[in-house]
This record gives structure tokens, sequence and C-alpha cells, in this order.
């Protein structure tokens, strides 16, 4: 968890959406999984699983495994600086300094698998990012980071649990799935990336998301968050959680649910219109969310499983 400096609300829309964008990068640059996460309007929480280094690093063996390094690279680094990386390694090998230029490569490489070199070059880079928007200088993060160790099983769902509430608990929103930026969220809005973490900690496969997964996730999230009728916290009385937990038990409810997400998504997101509208935006904005590559237009799927034809949305993730 980090804290925006004096825990200024300085994180609205925009730059909520340009830091999980960073962060999703960062995390498949980097190697650490994310399980799920909240961006908050003056914070963050991220819960991840870090690879053991060593056997994550086996993809980058022999020489096929180095080119797939140096492609690795263009995640977050750009074409000028991997070129002159390759020509340093292709210099130490032209005299001969083979071990060189292994020790080179496996400096770099010892960035990966790391959880204080993620969040640090996170927090940096969303930070370069954001005095640049804002014209503004100095610091953006109060302090270094907070982190705790997670046991797998009852602690790693009620940390993930805790995490996805956070928004309900803050009183923007009523019902945890209608965030969009927290991993429950972007999971029920289908993204799969965020359907492979929550699936980890429910210890299910990774393409485990069924109904009777989400209904089981979703219920318990309704549970974590009771508090007593006369509680100042925010949460739900016992008499929502049992409505919302039979609203569940007819599995109908989950399908609807994220018809109801993705299209709350398309009325607040970027825009939705022709394929030519929709990719004029793209274009239009593509700087402002740091984009290198360009952003494209999906038909958005009827409800029957098809695709219309004349209606396109620019998702926000």
């Amino acid at each position: 968890m980090s804290r925006v400096v004096n825990g200024e609300f300085l994180l609205g829309s925009i730059e909520k959406e340009a830091l999980r964008r960073m962060m999703w990068r960062m995390a498949t640059f980097s190697g650490v999984e994310i399980l799920t996460y909240a961006i908050m309007d003056n914070h963050f929480h991220i819960l991840l699983k870090v690879p053991e280094q060593k056997s994550w690093l086996k993809r980058f063996e022999g020489k096929e495994g180095e080119e797939r390094f140096f492609e690795h690279l263009s995640l977050v680094y750009s074409k000028a600086f991997i070129t002159q990386f390759r020509s340093e390694i292709t210099e130490l090998r032209n005299r001969h300094e083979e071990d060189a230029a292994q020790a080179l490569l496996e400096r770099f490489q010892q960035r990966f698998c790391d959880l204080s070199l993620f969040v640090k070059e996170l927090k940096e880079r969303f930070s370069r990012w954001y005095n640049k928007q804002k014209g503004r200088r100095g610091t953006l993060w109060m302090d270094r980071f907070k982190s705790v160790l997670v046991e797998t099983g009852e602690a790693l769902q009620t940390m993930a649990g805790y995490i996805d509430l956070n928004p309900v608990r803050a009183g923007i929103v009523k019902d945890p799935a209608m965030y969009a930026w927290s991993g429950y969220g972007e999971a029920v809005g289908g993204s799969k990336r965020a359907r492979r973490g929550l699936c980890k900690v429910l210890e299910v496969a990774q393409n485990g998301w069924s109904t009777k997964a989400h209904a089981y996730y979703r219920k318990w999230l309704y549970g974590e968050a009771t508090v007593a009728e006369d509680s100042r916290r925010k949460g739900y009385t016992q008499a929502q959680v049992e409505a919302a937990q039979a609203a569940v038990e007819n599995f109908l409810f989950l399908p609807m649910l994220e018809i109801r997400k993705r299209m709350k998504c398309f009325s607040e997101g970027i825009a939705l219109g022709s394929e030519d509208y929709v990719k004029g935006m793209a274009a239009r904005y593509q700087a402002q969310f740091e984009r290198q590559k360009e952003r494209t237009a999906k038909p958005l799927k009827s409800s029957a499983g098809g695709k219309s034809g004349s209606i396109f949305v620019m998702r926000g993730s």
C-alpha cells in the first residue's frame, strides 16, 4: 500500500486509469503476478505474488532466451535503449569478453521478481507522468510503500476481500462490482487478467472464473462487509447481506451483473459510437494515456453473444 503525499485526493478517473495501465504493464515486465488491487483517490493497494526468481529467469536462458529477453524489454523501454543495450553486449562479445557480457545481462535481470523494485519503478514512472500532466514538481508519494506477507488460503482471501471492499467502505460505491479501478470490478467487467488473479486467490484453475466461483466470492465479499445497524462504518446491514447473497443463489443474476457493469463502463467510459468515431477519439487522447500502440475499437457484444456491427466501444482497460 502506498499513499499520496499528505493524504491529498489527487487521483481522479484519468489518473487512476493511467496508474492502472502502468501497474499491469510493470507487473508483466517485472514478473510479479497481480491477484487483486484497488486504486483509490489518495492511495492504492496491490495484492501480488512474487515468483521464485531463479525459476522465472529460465525463460531467458540460451540464445533463444536472450532474444526473448530483448523482446521483453520492449514492454517498458524504448527502441533506442534496447538498441544501445544490444550494441554493448555485442561489443563485449566481439572483444571475446563473454563473461562480461553475461554479467551485464544478469545484472539487469536481477531486477525481475523483486517487490521493492516493482513498486519503486511503478511509483516513479507514475510520478513523472503525473507531474508532467499537472505541471508540478516534487514528490507525489508519502514515504516508502508498506507491505505485509500473506499466507495462502483463508488469510489470502481475507486480504483480497479487504482490498476489493475498499471502495464500499469509503462510501464511493454500494456494490464492489461497480468500482472501475479494483480487481473485482475489473473481473466482473470481463477482464481475463483480473479473473486469473482472483482465481489464484480462490485456489481454482486460472480459467476457473465460473459462475460458481464468482458466486462464492461475491457472497463472501458481502459477508465480510457486514456492519451493525447503528455502526458508523460503511458496509452492509445483515438484511442487505442476506438479500445480496440470496440474489447470487440465482446464478442468472451474475451474467446480468456483468452486463450492468459493462454498460456502466460504456456510459462512463471514454468513447462509444461508430468505429471511425472511436478510433478518432483514440488518436486524440492517445498521448494523454501514454499509450505506445494505437488503441483499437472493439464491437459491442449483444446480450445474445453476437456483435452489433455499428456500435463500437473504446474500453478503459
